[in-house]
């Protein structure tokens, strides 16, 4: 028997009892902790640690020279990716909570956002051409397939997916808490629901969403976590449309569209959206056609978001209005899949992202504590 450890590979010999009714055993494996595991946690965690932030092939000779540890990149990805379906696992079974409640935030605030973000997947065609490339390659060396029996794993059906992201932090962010999913809106409710109670965000003396207040989102919100005292659409993503108003109007960079912006912006800050809305009405009866049409868009637009709208009200609360954070882990938990010429399967995509929501969410030591004790 050959075990992997960060001091090295170590070779021992022990006896395996076999009985039909519980099959084989090895006590001394579970003994030593390594009845599920060739490699041990201090190879899994810097296998992870490094495979965070670069290939698997590059992750391979860092962990070399670093630890003088010879393992293949397709090595270190098999561990990477089972280490990450470890995570998943932990937190579905409660052995991994977050780091922070709602009794640890800054003034008993809590704040959550969610936001979709792309994923380069492999494709079914991707697949069958890889197989066949490799087919060849193996019949002019004159090697034996490798591949397990049994249908092999399809590909996606489009070449980007949406996963999901949900955080939870406080205002000054000194506390964070990171999930995030390749299932459909349901599952990410779930998530919700079960991260939330975790987190005793029903404890908060405060607790609010703030997001791009897209629909999808805006459901799940109200139906998982109906105790959020508010639902805030960010201010840049509003803003982001009054831009893209001004330019159909006023010309794509022109002095007028920049001083249209700032005082739709300035009225919707200060006074709120049913100002800006009114002045808006003015506007659109001014204008025909494309330019008329873009208005009518921005006033549907904050028409179907006054309640999420109210600045001057969450102003006078304190509460912040930017989605700046979900935005940043949205991008954090995706450079790593994003890389030139990346393409994932779906779960390990997802196992990557697990990684990645442990290291942001302050829960990186803990995990790998539980796997030196397991």
């Amino acid at each position: 028997m050959t075990h992997q450890t960060i001091n090295g590979r170590i070779e021992f010999r022990r006896t395996v009892y076999w009985s039909a009714s519980h099959g084989s055993q090895a006590p001394l494996d579970r003994w030593l902790g390594i009845d599920r595991h060739r490699f041990s946690p201090g190879v899994r965690e810097i296998c992870c640690r490094e495979s965070l932030h670069c290939s698997f092939e590059v992750a391979s000779d860092n962990v070399a020279r670093l630890a003088q540890l010879s393992l293949s990149g397709r090595t270190v990805r098999r561990i990477v990716e089972a280490e990450g379906q470890n995570v998943q696992g932990a937190q579905r079974r409660g052995e991994l909570l977050p780091a922070f409640d709602a009794s640890n935030c800054t003034g008993g605030v809590m704040v959550t956002g969610t936001d979709g973000v792309l994923v380069p997947l492999v494709t079914e065609s991707q697949k069958a051409k890889r197989r066949k490339t490799e087919a060849i390659q193996r019949s002019k060396e004159g090697r034996r397939s490798t591949r397990k029996p049994g249908r092999p794993r399809k590909g996606s059906d489009g070449d980007y997916k949406e996963f999901k992201v949900l955080s939870f932090y406080d205002p000054d962010k000194s506390h964070c808490h990171v999930v995030a999913t390749a299932g459909d809106c349901g599952v990410l409710g779930r998530l919700m629901r079960r991260e939330a109670g975790r987190l005793r965000l029903d404890q908060a003396t405060a607790k609010y969403a703030v997001t791009d207040g897209a629909a999808w989102i805006a459901r799940q919100y109200q139906k998982q976590l109906p105790m959020l005292d508010q639902h805030i659409l960010d201010y840049y993503h509003l803003r982001s449309h009054v831009r893209d108003a001004g330019h159909a109007v006023y010309g794509e960079g022109t002095e007028k569209s920049v001083a249209w912006r700032e005082l739709m912006m300035g009225l919707v800050w200060e006074q709120g959206s049913l100002v800006m809305l009114h002045r808006l009405g003015a506007y659109i009866r001014r204008h025909k056609g494309q330019k008329r049409e873009a208005l009518e868009s921005l006033r549907n637009y904050v028409g179907k978001r006054i309640v999420m709208t109210d600045y001057p009200a969450f102003r006078e609360q304190g509460y912040d209005c930017g989605s700046g954070p979900t935005e940043s882990l949205c991008g954090t938990l995706t450079d790593r899949l994003k890389g030139s010429g990346m393409r994932w399967d779906r779960d390990n995509a997802e196992s990557m992202m697990a990684l990645g929501g442990i290291c942001r969410s302050n829960l990186w030591h803990a995990y790998w504590k539980s796997q030196r004790a397991a």
